[in-house]
């Protein structure tokens, strides 16, 4: 079996035979167009029982996923979990110990780097200082064989310089170039060549907060332009949430839980993965009773909970150790209990410190019953109300449904 990348799809060639045609030896081939599972959704990478060893370190351990064409997927995870690892397989730079990894619905096991229909943008840009930022982004199709002429790669690269908004900036050289400029170099030189699937290691790492902001905007935007899948390994989970469509949170080689940020972020299966996506307080204890859809949990310092589990989580038992989750944007505060509502859980504390962040202010409320409470207010509650200073005696609260029970894993 054969590929043929082309005009952004991928071809599978098979069956091969010889046939004369006017006295010459040709060979034939059967031509299908990959990815004929009879799935409604076209996917453009999938693992199946992937496993890939380093000797006696499991780096990634039987992953199965797929990700679907023209969607922005991420993995995420802290470092050593399988993620860089799992690009690394897709890319062709190391191949699986264990299982397939599938391109277009093609198998691409054995199949060499520059041979597979992906582009790379890696953390550190890996630009040529001796080239111009023409010169960079042509060079992929200077590689070409046959080689397009001169005319064509000056062509692409015009027209890729304007899709990466950097017109005019052919002729410099890339030290020339601030570091967002010098990442759209290193994305143009990717694009240029019409690959399937773009894949992203960490590409915003060196990049000052403000500018990475924007560069997510970017990057955003220029996948809806191009249309192609993107796939990005962050540890940043912020960096994660704000881009994807899709995100796969690993550990320890494995897939803990995979789906669109809101998702993960709403309805995290476990404690592991809702401390990942986003701040949570946490309060742990044990199950004392499993109702439908509820689940009854008593904490450590005596306090009941009553909350649902989350869907796709694994299900708790009584006994079984448990925590409850709240996020602190869910949580509210006052000077007095009573202006809070009857239904709502409330306790008393004192503000031990105040962070302001601009767009919100992060506090850290000591309370006697559940220990250190993160609080999250937004300014515009603060501009109605009067902010909190440390010292100050309030009362905290938030209503039941923002009680979630999760796996104490």
């Amino acid at each position: 079996m054969h590929l043929l990348h082309t005009h952004g799809r991928l071809f599978v060639l098979q069956n091969s035979r010889t046939i004369d045609f006017e006295g010459e030896q040709c060979t034939c081939w059967r031509i299908e167009l990959a990815n004929q599972s009879g799935d409604s959704r076209e996917i453009d990478i999938e693992f199946r029982g992937v496993t890939k060893r380093y000797d006696e370190v499991v780096a990634v351990d039987d992953v199965s996923l797929t990700v679907e064409r023209g969607s922005f997927f991420s993995f995420l995870g802290p470092s050593g979990c399988g993620k860089t690892t799992s690009l690394r397989l897709i890319a062709g730079f190391d191949q699986p110990t264990e299982g397939d990894v599938f391109i277009g619905g093609a198998s691409v096991v054995g199949i060499p780097p520059h041979k597979r229909p992906v582009n790379m943008v890696f953390q550190q840009y890996a630009l040529f200082p001796h080239m111009d930022v023409s010169e960079n982004i042509g060079y992929g199709l200077r590689q070409r064989d046959p080689k397009p002429t001169k005319q064509e790669i000056a062509k692409r690269v015009d027209e890729t310089l304007e899709m990466v908004r950097l017109s005019g900036y052919g002729k410099r050289r890339v030290w020339e170039l601030s570091g967002g400029q010098q990442q759209r170099v290193a994305l143009a030189r990717a694009l240029i060549n019409r690959p399937t699937c773009l894949l992203l290691d960490e590409p915003l790492a060196a990049l000052d907060r403000k500018l990475r902001r924007e560069m997510q905007i970017e990057l955003q935007t220029l996948q809806r332009e191009v249309g192609i899948t993107f796939i990005l390994v962050t540890h940043d989970q912020e960096e994660a949430l704000s881009m994807s469509d899709r995100i796969c949170i690993m550990r320890e080689g494995q897939i803990i839980q995979s789906g669109s940020p809101r998702e993960l972020y709403d309805e995290p299966i476990n404690r592991y993965v809702a401390d990942f996506v986003g701040k949570t307080n946490f309060f742990s204890g044990e199950v004392i009773d499993v109702g439908d859809p509820d689940i009854t949990v008593k904490s450590n310092s005596g306090q009941v909970f009553v909350g649902p589990q989350p869907k796709g989580a694994p299900l708790l038992v009584s006994g079984s150790k448990a925590c409850i989750a709240v996020r602190p944007e869910m949580i509210s505060m006052s000077t007095t209990a009573e202006t809070i509502n009857g239904n709502d859980i409330a306790i008393q504390g004192r503000v031990m410190n105040r962070i302001f962040l601009g767009e919100h202010s992060e506090y850290l409320i000591a309370t006697e019953e559940y220990g250190d409470v993160l609080v999250l207010s937004p300014k515009s509650i603060e501009s109605m109300n009067r902010s909190f200073a440390p010292g100050d005696n309030i009362s905290i609260s938030w209503r039941p449904e923002a009680v979630l029970v999760l796996g104490d894993t």
